[in-house]
Parts: C-alpha cells; structure tokens; sequence
C-alpha cells in the first residue's frame, strides 16, 4: 500500500478503474493515464525519456490525481486551480516530481493556469509541470501556450499531446516493447480506452480559422504580413499538423518518426515560429521533412500555397558507379517497378547552375533518355522523386485539406518512399592478375630490403 506524502493536504491515487461520475471524462482519462504509466514499466520509460528523464528497472513511481498542498495558513480555503496530477519517481535517494494538468476534447490551457501551476510547483519544490491536452507540439519541449522565460527558470514545461501518449501504447505493442504478459494485457487495455470516443482524444483535422482568408490572399498576391495573426496562427497550425503527420507515420510503420529541426528551432519554439511565419511570407509555401528510421531519405512535404498543390517527395544521391544519366535512371526506376506510377515524377538535379529536368515515372519506364537535358552535358547527380496532388478549389478547405495532406503523405511513402534504397560504392574486388595487379605497401617494402 502506498501512503500519500506528508506535504500534500488531499489525493487520491491513480486508479486504472476510476470511480468519477460519467460527466468527469478529464479526471478518468488523467487517472487511467497515471495508473497505466505506474503499471507499465516499458510505457513510462518512453513516455519519460521523451522529457528527459530517465527510468531505471529498479526505480519506483507514485501516481496522484486530485492534489492539494497543504498550505501555510491553514485557515485559507483551498486552491481554486487544482491539478490533475502528481508524479513522484524514486531512483534510490533521488525523488523527481512532476505536476500533471490534463484536457480533454477542444479544451486548452491557458496561460494564466500554466503560469499559476508553475508557481506552485516552485513554492512545493516541484521539478516540473507537464500538460496533456489535443493540442500537438513538435517536441514535449515546445510548449503551445507562451509563457515568460522567467517562469520556467527553476521548473521545466512540458507538453503531450494524448495523440503521442496513443502512439507510445500502439509502437511498444506493434513493436512486443513489454517483456511481462500482465503488463501486455494492461497496455492493450489503456489503448482500447484511448482508442475509444469516451477518452475524448482527437487528431489535428482542420486547420486554423483564417487558413481559407490566407490561402486567397495568397492566390490574388496580396501582402501578407509575418507578424499577423493570420500568419502566425496559419504557421502555428501547420506545426501541429506537421507532429500529427508523424505519429501518422509511426503507427503506420512501426517505428518513431521524427521531425526534422535546425537546431535553433528544436531549442526555441518561438524562433521557428517567427523564422517559418518570414519564410511563408516571402515564398507561399509551407514545408517540413520527416525522418523515418532507416529509410533512403528523409520524407519531405511542400504546401504551395500560391499553386494550391501538395508535394511529398525523396532524394537520394546517384550511383557514382554508372557513368550516363541514362544508366543512373536505370538504376532508380528499378527500385520503383512495384510502385503505381500516377502522379510520380523523377527530378534529375544536376551540379553547378544546370536546370533540373523531370518527367513522369510512367515515361521513364519506357524511356530513361528523357532526363537527359538539352541545355547540358553533365551527368545527373541527385535523384527526386516526386508525388503531386493539385487540390485546386478544395485547398482552401480547413479540413479537406488535411485529410487529403494525410492521405497524400502515407500515399507517397508505400508506393515510393519505402522502396528506395540509397547507393553504397561497392566493395573493392581483388585483381585477378597478381603480375599487373599494384604492389601494397608491405610488398614495396620488402622489394626494398
């Protein structure tokens, strides 16, 4: 039995089954979530290191819902913003501690609750405050709400989306994570309930409510403005979608999928904001890159505004072995005779200010001379290989044009992406005439002698 610590006046543990009546979907969700973690060791590994924080075997949690410290004045009435949760991980002498503020549905925090959340975890000697809500962040790291730098000197901020606490559930379950039998049946029965509408966990499906204002703006060149709302909440939406997309990516393969950042932007938030807001500004697209474990290249995706198109697409360096463009085009489309050839294309880049030249994959089956170029003898050295949507008039559309980014990115990678394979230089063969063949250094030195 577990007995709640001394400086808290009132909590409850975790429970998997909560007893909380029918309209308490946020606390049943916060309990189920905190007792899954306390019961699974593999799942609040993973849910843990992605903050940081790491989880030995022998290490210990406590789960709490429903705190209240107990204060100085004991005659002051509770606080009216009570947390949802308490985490306490013992790793011998060491405690580490975190508050939880969990939502539900299209319920946000706020910035005046984070602030006053960390205000306490600071007066309780708290190490950390990690809010659970629909809302997607490119890293636990990056939190959604903006709060003073001052605020979070002494305790950290983190965010989950509960569509990435699903996805942890469904990657160590694919991926046979947990080593315990029991454990196997509690992870599948947390995701069951994740998985079920009464959990009230969504995915990021329409985009902000003045993407169809830009996107028309865009369309008649008129200015936009990078430290507009309409710009800043358009970049802002696009970075959620950009975190859904990869949990997207991981369910489906298998394997975490992450996004690729400069690193100024994996350490502020609010930089690659106002850098991604200049960049839509000047150029009318929105773009990323996913990196998928093991695959040829990273998975880059283009919104192009201005044209009303979506691109996914993949490069990879030619093989340096084969000397023409014809034989290097050769070498790629045999790695894509599986794939459904609509609307794929093949880019041949070439060195220095040679134009690029592309053409369908359809034709380059029948025909690799096409990626020849009339304007220029040299041999391609970059492949692309390209997948083109044209939304048109639907691109406008705050949902159609998620739902059909998120069918186009899956779309791309089965017929295309998970089949290319980048060049290795092959391994060097041994001369079959000894007589000709170069004398090693050993044997030029005994010649020596």
């Amino acid at each position: 039995m577990t007995f709640r610590p001394d400086y808290l006046a009132s909590g409850e543990a975790a429970r998997l089954i909560p007893i909380v009546p029918d309209s308490s979907r946020e606390q049943k969700s916060a309990s189920v979530l905190l007792a899954g973690m306390r019961a699974v060791l593999e799942l609040r590994q993973a849910l843990l290191k992605s903050i940081g924080v790491r989880v030995g075997k022998t290490s210990q949690l406590e789960a709490w819902t429903e705190v209240v410290f107990k204060g100085t004045d004991k005659k002051a009435p509770p606080p009216k913003d009570r947390p949802d949760g308490l985490l306490i991980l013992r790793t011998g002498k060491r405690e580490w501690k975190a508050l939880i503020e969990a939502k539900i549905g299209n319920d946000t925090v706020k910035e005046e609750q984070v602030s006053k959340y960390l205000q306490q975890a600071k007066a309780h000697d708290v190490d950390a405050v990690i809010t659970i809500t629909n809302q997607f962040a490119a890293l636990p790291t990056h939190h959604p709400v903006k709060v003073p730098k001052s605020a979070t000197k002494s305790v950290d901020l983190f965010h989950w989306s509960w569509a990435f606490i699903r996805t942890q559930c469904q990657l160590l379950l694919k991926n046979d994570g947990v080593e315990d039998e029991d454990q196997v049946f509690i992870l599948s029965e947390l995701l069951r309930y994740f998985e079920s509408d009464r959990a009230g966990i969504s995915n990021f499906d329409q985009m902000n409510s003045e993407w169809k204002d830009v996107v028309n703006k865009v369309k008649s060149n008129t200015p936009l403005s990078k430290a507009s709302d309409e710009v800043q909440n358009t970049v802002s939406a696009w970075h959620q979608e950009q975190r859904d997309l990869c949990l997207i990516m991981a369910r489906l393969t298998g394997t975490e999928v992450t996004l690729k950042l400069k690193n100024q932007h994996r350490l502020d938030a609010a930089k690659r904001v106002k850098d991604d807001s200049d960049d839509f500004c000047r150029n009318q697209v929105l773009s990323c890159a996913l990196n998928i474990p093991n695959a040829a290249a990273d998975l880059e995706i283009t919104a192009d505004v201005q044209r009303r198109m979506i691109h996914c697409s993949m490069k990879l360096s030619a093989p340096k072995d084969k000397k023409s463009t014809k034989a290097r085009v050769n070498w790629l489309v045999r790695q894509l005779k599986k794939a459904n050839p609509e609307s794929l294309s093949v880019k041949a880049i070439r060195p220095g200010t040679a134009l690029p030249t592309q053409e369908p994959l359809r034709d380059l089956r029948e025909n690799p001379e096409l990626l020849e170029s009339d304007t220029s003898k040299s041999t391609a050295s970059t492949f692309e290989v390209v997948y083109s949507l044209d939304l048109a008039g639907k691109f406008s559309g705050r949902k159609v044009f998620i739902e059909e980014l998120e069918k186009a990115v899956p779309h791309f990678y089965q017929e295309a992406g998970q089949w290319l394979r980048a060049w290795t230089p092959p391994a060097p063969k041994i001369q079959r005439d000894r007589e000709t063949a170069p004398k090693t250094e050993l044997e030029m030195e005994t010649d020596s002698q």
